[in-house]
Order: structure tokens, then sequence, then C-alpha cells
């Protein structure tokens, strides 16, 4: 058996937390002018909790992506993150979130690398063909640099909004140091890393190539990556957005040491490992484009061969602002998102039905909800913001709820009709329009 897929597995239905309610009964008054995009919210907005929740016993939190039974650390961050911002006075999200960022934290600890891990030890796993150092903990073992950001920046999130310091135990401070060696190790992989990953599935995009360690790289000071955030193989394996996460998690990482841990050392290597992050992302992330200007190449692999290109999964080019790693207005930013936006991006698609970015997870001519959830949260303008929130409006296929992917041409054609992730972000752009008083 080649890849080990389950079927849909129900969770326990939580109750939901008052602040969740609060801020549905909110939508209720402000929207009501909108019954179709009202009822979005109200359904998009929960999902992460109604359908992919489960308190542990031992006071952890697991969250599945929706229809694969596993946790992404990735996916589980950004499926949470739009109810950060609630949880400060109410003591069931703080459960919920605090647990989730525990769990994290064995996660880390059992395997740095893996991106996603199974519910206990029970040896479950997307595919058995997998040639890597697997643990029965882990359900896929590709090497996402942006994976371990994710735990940082929930972490970091969640301090900042509710103040709380249970979380940072000595376990947490051992995840911290897992996190900075690795980044240390990749940051010269072919002389010192143990990671290999090859899957015998037939297709490319699912192994790294020259026997599991990936096509060569030259000595950047940014960190090695295996694959992407849509899990499929980096070409040039420095990937940008991905080291700019790793910059703005090495800043965080940086608080954690001098105000929680006090810990000027660790403070010191972290700083220094943050600069020749960022020095590299400088020297050998910026590619001089004839139309566009300096833009954030994709990928590189150090030697002037760049892939020129977004993705529609976070951490990508147009999600930089989101990511914290420069404002929206920077120059090589703004930049760079013209083109992300144009056709030059080769995975940017015009249809009749919507146009936006897309990915070469899915097929060719299909946007992804996320990318504009994502547009949507990163516009510069009011209006641009409210052409994102109409185009997920129109495009649901009248299921009440955000895909994957769908055909530019026809949104009745999608992929993954239960994907909490880009429910949660569509939840985010909705609530911030809200808040700021455009619906």
């Amino acid at each position: 058996m080649e890849q080990f897929r389950l079927p849909k597995i129900p969770m326990p239905k939580l109750d939901l937390p008052q602040a969740v309610l609060d801020v549905l009964a909110e939508a209720e008054q402000k929207l009501a002018h909108r019954p179709k995009l009202l009822q979005l919210f109200k359904n998009c907005f929960p999902n992460t909790l109604e359908t992919t929740t489960k308190l542990m016993d031992d006071g952890t939190t697991f969250v599945i992506t929706g229809d694969i039974p596993a946790l992404w650390l990735r996916d589980s961050v950004e499926q949470v993150i739009h109810y950060v911002p609630l949880a400060k006075d109410d003591a069931d999200l703080q459960r919920i979130i605090g647990g989730l960022i525990k769990r994290h934290i064995q996660y880390v600890l059992i395997d740095p690398y893996a991106n996603a891990f199974n519910e206990t030890a029970n040896d479950w796993h997307w595919n058995t063909t997998d040639e890597t150092d697997m643990s029965p903990w882990v359900w896929e073992r590709k090497f996402e640099i942006d994976s371990l950001c994710f735990v940082v920046r929930l972490a970091y999130q969640y301090w900042k909004e509710t103040g709380l310091t249970d979380i940072f135990d000595a376990g947490f401070k051992q995840a911290m140091r897992a996190i900075m060696e690795l980044f240390k190790t990749e940051q010269r992989h072919f002389e010192q890393s143990p990671y290999r990953f090859t899957r015998n599935n037939g297709i490319p995009t699912d192994s790294l190539r020259n026997q599991g360690l990936g096509m060569p790289v030259n000595y950047t000071g940014m960190v090695w990556s295996g694959f992407r955030s849509s899990d499929d193989a980096c070409d040039f394996h420095y990937n940008i957005p991905g080291n700019m996460f790793a910059v703005v998690s090495l800043r965080q990482m940086q608080e954690f040491a001098e105000w929680v841990f006090r810990d000027m050392a660790m403070l010191d290597e972290l700083k220094r490992l943050e600069a020749d992050i960022d020095h590299g992302i400088q020297l050998y992330g910026i590619y001089r484009h004839p139309e566009f200007g300096p833009i954030y190449a994709y990928e590189t692999d150090g030697y002037g061969n760049y892939c020129l290109m977004d993705d529609a999964g976070t951490p990508g080019l147009v999600s930089i602002p989101y990511l914290g790693y420069v404002t929206a207005d920077d120059e090589v930013y703004q930049n760079t998102r013209r083109f992300a936006l144009s056709k030059e991006n080769p995975f940017y698609y015009e249809g009749k039905a919507a146009k936006g970015i897309g990915s070469p997870h899915t097929p060719p001519g299909y946007i992804w909800h996320m990318a504009l959830s994502m547009q949507g949260l990163t516009a510069a303008t009011n209006e641009e913001k409210l052409a994102m929130i109409a185009m997920l409006e129109a495009t649901d296929a009248d299921t009440g709820f955000m895909h994957e992917g769908f055909h530019s041409d026809d949104p009745g054609v999608f992929t993954r009709s239960w994907f909490a992730w880009s429910n949660s972000l569509f939840s985010q752009l909705v609530y911030r329009a809200m808040k700021e008083g455009l619906l």
C-alpha cells in the first residue's frame, strides 16, 4: 500500500467558547445586510473548533487538518490563529490554544524535521514507501522550514495577547534549542545534515533528488528547506519567504530568551543566527527583474539560479507582511507583489469566475481561496480588501465553506471540501474587515 488515507474521522464537537459565540453574535449584527457572507462567516469562523479539535487528557490539544487525520504544525497554527486575539479573557480558549502549543513542543522534541504528526504513536504514515528516519509518532517527515516557524509564531502571539507564561517550561526551552540547532545544521546542509527524504510513488515533487539530499546549494547563511509549504519539493532549496519567516521567528525567540528564560548566551546565539540568515536573504534572495525592478525570488540555490513564482501557501511572497518580515509599503515587497499578481508568475491565473494565485500542488488554472484571503489581508487599500471578500463570497460553489483550489472558470470544480486552514484564513480577513468598519 503506497498511500494510507483514512476515511473521515469525526472529532468530538467542542462547546464553543463564549468569546467565539460573541464574535458570531457581532457578525449577526454587522453582516445582516449580506446574508450569504454572514452564513459563510458563521460556518467558517468556528469550523476548526467544531470539526478538527480534540482536548487530550494530558492537557494538550490535537488539531487535524480536516480531511486528513493528522496534525500539521503549520496548518494547526493557522487554523487557530484567528482565535488568539479573543483568548485574553476566555479560559476555554486558553485551554485550547495553550494545549496546542504544549503538544507542538512535544512533537518538535520527537522530531524537528517532521511536518505532520499522529495523535498517538500508532505508526500511521501518509505514505509507506518513504525512505527517511521515521517515528511511529510521525505522519509525514517532509522538512519545511516554516513548520518550526509556525510553532514559534503561535507561542509568541499567545504570550503577547494573554500575558500567560505557563507554556514556557523546560520542554519549551529545549524545543527552542532544537529549532536553533536544526537551523544551524541546515545552513550547511550537504556538510552537516542527517536529513534525507525520498518517496517511491512516481510523483517527482514528493521526493528530493540526488538520493534524497536535494539539488546542490552554495553556502549563503540561509537555512536549507527540503519542501515548500505546499508539501512539494523545492526546486532550489533556499526558500526566500521561509527564510524571512525564520528571521521573524528568531527575533521572537530572542524575546523568549531575554524576558522569559533570562538566558543571555542563548540570546546572543539567536542574534547571530538571525543576522546570518537576513544577510543571506538580502545578498542572494533579491532578483533584478527587467519589468518589476528588484523583487524577492521565491527560491535560490546561492549559485545564481532563481525560481521566480509565488505559491498560494503561507509562507509565500504575497504573505511577507503577514509574516512580519517587512511592512506592506516596503518598496521591494511592492515590486514583488506586483510580480506575483501578474501573468509573469507562472501560477497566477485569470478565468471567467476569478483571478488569483494557485499552486503547482493543484492542476493548472486552479486558484486557491487561501491566496485570495492572503491578498486581502495584505492589501494596501480598502477597495482591494473588499474585492477579495466579494470574490471569496462568490466562489464557494454554494457549499458554505472555503476550499483548497478551484477552477478559475468554474468554482464548482474544486479540491478539498473540508480544509480548515482555508476556512480560518477567510474568517480572519472578514473579521478584520468587520472590526475596521468596512463591512
